[in-house]
């Protein structure tokens, strides 16, 4: 608890300088960043796994994973140079061991299928999410998406392409709810290995997504 509170008092501090959130209501950072991102733990994930979170932004979901399993081996990847300072800056004041943050784009980020587990929030639609995610996990591993609102279903029904050339198979979501909300753990099962030239060149998944 002591390193949750500290992790709110930092990113309440850099969010002055730096546009790390929008929610800035101390219970409501515990409740819709950290108690979001532990959803994540819904699905089951061998000890010691190595974790790469894409688009960590200010650590969401990766960091309040790493919090509740220090046992994890965490790569934080954010592609924006203030925020993957705040990363550096935050695993240095909460004394975590096993933390690395890469300051570089998903589309140049070199190690393929290196994680057992690849983690997003807030990244982008499943189509290109899947894209910017699966080619890092390895066979059996899994990617894990934090997902809400109406769209989803429409957005996994997009994902069929996807996920026939990247090598992944969806799981059943797991639902849960927080603050009325309906929420979704979305699990894609990495079954074969991802092709050469996934993911495409910067900016290609966002705007062209395997559809």
């Amino acid at each position: 608890m002591r390193q949750f509170e500290r992790y709110r008092a930092e990113l309440l501090d850099w969010n002055s300088r730096v546009n790390l959130t929008a929610i800035t209501q101390p219970a409501a950072i515990d409740r819709l960043h950290f108690a979001d991102s532990l959803a994540c733990l819904l699905e089951p994930i061998d000890a010691g796994a190595a974790v790469l979170d894409v688009g960590a932004g200010a650590g969401f979901p990766g960091l309040p994973m790493k919090i509740a399993r220090p046992d994890l081996r965490l790569t934080l990847l954010e592609a924006t140079g203030k925020k993957a300072r705040f990363l550096e800056h935050l695993v240095a004041a909460l004394s975590l061991d096993g933390v690395t943050v890469a300051a570089e784009r998903a589309e140049t980020f070199a190690e393929r299928e290196a994680f057992d587990v690849v983690v997003a929030r807030a990244l982008a639609a499943m189509p290109a999410l899947l894209e910017l995610t699966l080619p890092f996990c390895r066979v059996g591993g899994v990617v894990l998406a934090l997902k809400k609102g109406a769209r989803l279903s429409a957005e996994l029904a997009a994902a069929g392409r996807a996920l026939a050339i990247l090598g992944g198979q969806l799981v059943e979501p797991r639902a849960y709810e927080l603050e009325g909300e309906p929420r979704r753990l979305v699990v894609v099962r990495k079954v074969s290995p991802t092709p050469a030239g996934y993911p495409r060149r910067p900016g290609v998944p966002a705007k062209k997504p395997l559809v």
